[in-house]
């Protein structure tokens, strides 16, 4: 039996009859025990730093996500906005194309629909005294109209002054001499009279810019949809 003496100064105890063995003793006073091992508490600060800096690491990670998600979840919702701004856009351009598109073809006509009326009033223009029209057939549509004409004369001198007068037009490219004949017309009491049948071809031609002033139907800007931060 091992027994320990707690009391400073105090006698040991003799050990009982029949004991297993001599006494031993163990004094808890004085000394330097295992519990103030210096590696030990080193280890156990150490092993207290290491739990620490973990906390605060896992605490900041953990900190670091939530901003991430809150960021990302806002992104996703501008993401979605945008997307819908983006496709608004894009129909109003698709729309827009379209709408320029259809103003072209209508201006082309619209350009187009002068072409008979500069036509005629240069042949009125351009018919010299004693000079009148028969016949006016469209051979070629616009916009490369083409134009036989045909009439009557009091001589040859009246017909080579139409075609020089329809020649110095900006709305004529040429004028072709077709044919000329002399025909005889019975005029009743004043009795015969000679003139001259004749067939010329009139090319329609676009005059320079200067000599017409057009406004298109549309401004530009008017057809430019908004910009998205608009």
């Amino acid at each position: 039996m091992i027994e320990v003496n707690l009391i400073p100064g105090g006698k040991k105890r003799s050990a009982k009859k029949g004991g297993r063995g001599k006494g031993m003793s163990l004094s808890l006073s004085g000394g330097g025990g295992s519990s103030r091992d210096p590696w030990v508490l080193g280890a156990i600060v150490a092993w207290v730093g290491v739990v620490g800096a973990m906390g605060w690491f896992y605490f900041s990670l953990t900190r670091q996500v939530e901003e991430v998600e809150v960021a990302i979840a806002t992104q996703v919702q501008d993401s979605a906005r945008f997307a819908e701004i983006i496709e608004q856009v894009q129909g109003l351009i698709a729309r827009r194309d379209s709408i320029i598109q259809r103003v072209d073809i209508i201006q082309s006509i619209d350009q187009d629909r002068y072409v008979w009326p500069h036509v005629l009033d240069e042949v009125a223009r351009a018919l010299p005294d004693y000079t009148w029209l028969t016949g006016m057939v469209q051979t070629v549509p616009p916009p490369d109209l083409q134009v036989q004409l045909t009439g009557q004369a009091g001589n040859n001198f009246a017909v080579a002054e139409f075609i020089t007068r329809l020649s110095d037009s900006p709305f004529i490219r040429v004028a072709d001499f077709v044919s000329s004949s002399q025909v005889v017309q019975d005029q009743g009491d004043a009795g015969q009279q000679i003139v001259y049948d004749f067939t010329l071809e009139v090319y329609f031609q676009p005059p320079p810019p200067e000599i017409l002033e057009t406004v298109p139907l549309f401004d530009e800007g008017e057809l430019t949809p908004p910009s998205p931060g608009a």
